[in-house]
């Protein structure tokens, strides 16, 4: 298989390497022409357009910032839906609205295209090593016809028909921002009573208190950084489409909604482009403390990419 990969960000850059490691001929396009070029350095055709993108490949992947954008790719005016989509395979990485993903899928299959929902979670380092768990939706025909791409970028977790990859993303993010919102609180707490963050770290793991954001984000804290690579101009865009989504289910939400609002809260203070962890700054600072820990404490985007 070709496969074609639009949107060269961070997390798209690294996850389109990936797929390249693994033998794939690759065909590469991004708004920004600056963020092709590592990747025709490494072998990959530049395409002009998307529907560039799907004229020349078997399989394109996509992974752009949100609903507006992944919207442009397939229903703008050099756009897939421009251009044939008979047999082609679409896979799409964007964390979106699962209502508007179902109709853009139908569209696509109306034209003869075969969508794949995959959004993924992790972090950075997890597209830089190709282990990011990836919630699939679709036909399990087409899923399994494109699993070698998938399984190139990450690890494959079906959820059932195409659209509930979404969902799936959309409730996971949920909950990471709800404790990335919580575990600020509970470690100031924690020092201001007396308990250092080195050690609330080491006796919190492995209990009922552990999650992703205690293993993977609390080093972000100790380390000062707040982990840049995941910026809160993201963390708005995810949480305002999960109050989407539990708007349209009727869902409580006043746990989300407080979590949502204390983003705001540190992206008005520190700016979008700050790290998703500087929400747990704000409590550091109201309350004139510093949860900094001495370490070697490795930052996301320097893990090591596979050598093969």
């Amino acid at each position: 298989m070709k496969v074609g990969f639009i949107g060269l960000g961070m997390m798209g850059r690294n996850a389109a390497l990936n797929i390249a490691r693994k033998g794939f001929q690759l065909v590469v396009y991004d708004i920004r022409p600056e963020a092709v070029t590592p990747l025709v350095e490494k072998g990959a055709t530049p395409a002009t357009s998307p529907a560039d993108v799907l004229d020349q490949v078997d399989v394109v992947v996509t992974m752009v910032f949100g609903p507006k954008e992944i919207e442009a790719v397939v229903r703008g005016d050099k756009g897939f839906l421009s251009t044939s989509c008979a047999g082609k395979y679409w896979i799409d990485l964007t964390t979106s609205s699962p209502q508007l993903m179902r109709t853009l899928g139908t569209e696509f299959r109306s034209k003869g295209g075969a969508p794949v929902d995959a959004p993924v979670t992790g972090s950075v380092d997890a597209a830089i090593r190709g282990d990011m768990p990836m919630f699939v939706g679709g036909e399990d025909v087409h899923i399994e016809h494109v699993r070698p791409v998938i399984e190139a970028m990450g690890e494959l977790r079906k959820v059932g028909e195409y659209g509930n990859g979404y969902v799936a993303k959309l409730v996971n993010n949920q909950l990471w921002k709800i404790h990335a919102a919580a575990i600020g609180e509970a470690m100031v707490t924690a020092k201001l009573a007396g308990l250092q963050p080195d050690v609330w770290w080491s006796v919190m793991k492995g209990g009922a208190a552990d999650s992703f954001v205690m293993q993977h984000d609390v080093p972000s804290i100790f380390a000062g950084h707040y982990d840049p690579s995941f910026p809160l101009a993201l963390c708005l865009k995810d949480l305002s489409l999960i109050e989407d989504l539990m708007n349209e289910t009727g869902t409580r939400g006043e746990l989300t909604r407080a979590t949502h609002d204390r983003f705001k809260e540190a992206a008005s203070r520190y700016g979008n482009d700050a790290g998703e962890m500087t929400v747990c700054k704000l409590i550091e600072d109201d309350a004139k403390v510093e949860l900094r820990v001495a370490g070697d404490w490795v930052a996301p985007w320097e893990v090591k990419a596979p050598t093969a």
